[in-house]
């Protein structure tokens, strides 16, 4: 369904919390009619706005449910438009029966993201703050959930708004000397212009280093835990995770192929690997999981060499540099079956752990995060991370118009007209990128994506 006139003058509802056995549940509606639609089911009518009031909830003469309800009178709601809130008894029947008498009534059910969709026509968010609640809903780390509530608090909106203003800044002084070439001190300097082109260029690209670092907030960081055989890398992937997720036996070669999970070490998202044995076999199932493993150590930021003994630990170390460009990290495993004296070794910055007692897990995370710290580019503090294909895309081809302005500036061979339509196209993705214009394909990837209710 389009984003049409008609689509906007309906009443939507749904169910915005997630299904299944709780305590409480949330159902929103909102539209033009939201309010009517809401009264034939409401006892008491709650009249004072943002206030939570105990309601009976209706269907004709059968009483649903007790909930707490609260109005939000346009524009002052997340949608801009008229909304009810029911906090109503948790479960499937209790919600979705209200839902039914509700589209009974005149409402239709939401489509996915309906509601930030026309929060985002109304000009509640922007774009880019609309794909920040679906990271902030999405987000499985404190690092994506703090990029995601910094994007939706407006921060990469208002550093692409200041570069779009310098670029009409720029298109303004171009539009003055072309009109009024003699007016008070004659031609503004070509060097201003220039210098002015050049300082959008170098904000551009402060932002454009951020992609490396957004795509690991965003996907993690790929942690692989390689070594020997019987090495103890499954027992260390099971207690990194915090549960057992591989089969931890005393047979070598029982990992078979890459087993991958997500967790969260407070600054990186890692995605731990637990890969095959690096060993010569005959096997024709093992080959295939040590070359899926091999595949995983080219692709790499950090690879956790392991090996219970010094001796085998140094082999490994040599083994796993062949075969990635990651940073290598020197674990020790089984630290519990070995004494004090046997831990001595010619490794430098050698990491020893045991699954069995937990010791070393926290050094070794620390490990892990200052050796991807050491591989990412320096990140200003207060700068906006890229998050998204799509805002890197948009910046790559700002960045190129306003270059392929510079240069042509420079060279001073093509009328100013024509030189001035980069300016006029870089601007042009700075606006669609942040959404100051409908762009409805951006609307439809953009929420086909969200849940229901929200």
């Amino acid at each position: 369904m389009s984003s049409g006139v008609l689509q906007l003058q309906d009443t939507i509802v749904a169910i915005a919390s997630a299904p299944g056995r709780g305590a409480i549940a949330l159902v929103r509606l909102s539209g033009p009619d939201a309010f009517t639609i809401a009264a034939k089911h409401l006892l008491p009518l709650p009249t004072e706005p943002r206030v939570a009031h105990l309601c009976d909830v209706l269907s004709g003469s059968e009483k649903l449910d007790e909930a707490l309800v609260t109005i939000f009178p346009a524009p002052n709601s997340f949608t801009g438009d008229d909304t009810v809130e029911f906090s109503t008894h948790g479960g499937y029947l209790v919600p979705s029966s209200i839902v039914a008498a509700l589209t009974a009534s005149g409402a239709r059910q939401a489509l996915p993201g309906e509601f930030t969709r026309r929060a985002v026509l109304n000009g509640k968010l922007d774009i880019l703050q609309a794909e920040a609640i679906g990271d902030l809903i999405d987000a499985g780390s404190h690092a994506m959930q703090r990029t995601a509530i910094n994007q939706l608090d407006g921060a990469l909106s208002r550093r692409l708004l200041e570069l779009r203003n310098e670029l009409l800044e720029l298109e303004a002084l171009i539009a003055y000397d072309v009109d009024f070439p003699e007016e008070d001190d004659g031609p503004i300097s070509r060097d201003r212009i220039d210098m002015a082109a050049g300082s959008v260029l170098q904000s551009l690209d402060m932002l454009l280093t951020t992609v490396p670092v957004g795509e690991l907030v965003r996907e993690g960081a790929i942690v692989v835990i390689a070594g020997p055989p019987n090495a103890g890398k499954s027992s260390l992937f099971n207690a990194l995770l915090g549960r057992s997720r591989a089969i931890v036996t005393e047979i070598p070669g029982t990992t078979r192929d890459a087993l991958e999970a997500v967790i969260d070490s407070g600054k990186w998202p890692l995605r731990l690997v637990d890969t095959a044995g690096l060993r010569e076999t005959s096997d024709r199932i093992e080959k295939l999981g040590i070359e899926v493993s091999e595949r995983y150590l080219a692709d790499a930021q950090v690879v956790l060499a392991c090996a219970e003994e010094e001796s085998v630990l140094g082999q490994t170390v040599n083994l796993v540099t062949r075969r990635t460009k990651a940073a290598v990290i020197p674990v020790r495993t089984k630290a519990d079956l070995v004494s004090n004296g046997e831990q001595s070794g010619q490794l430098e910055k050698v990491v020893a752990v045991s699954a069995e007692t937990g010791s070393g897990l926290q050094e070794l995370i620390a490990a892990i995060d200052g050796a991807i710290d050491e591989n990412q580019s320096a990140v200003e503090p207060d700068l906006p991370i890229l998050t998204r294909a799509r805002h890197r895309k948009a910046l790559e081809a700002a960045r190129a118009e306003v270059d392929e302005f510079r240069q042509a500036w420079r060279a001073a061979n093509l009328p100013v007209t024509v030189v001035a339509v980069h300016l006029r196209t870089a601007v042009s993705e700075l606006e669609e990128l942040i959404g100051a214009f409908e762009v409805e394909d951006v609307l439809d990837r953009l929420f086909s994506s969200f849940c229901v209710g929200k």
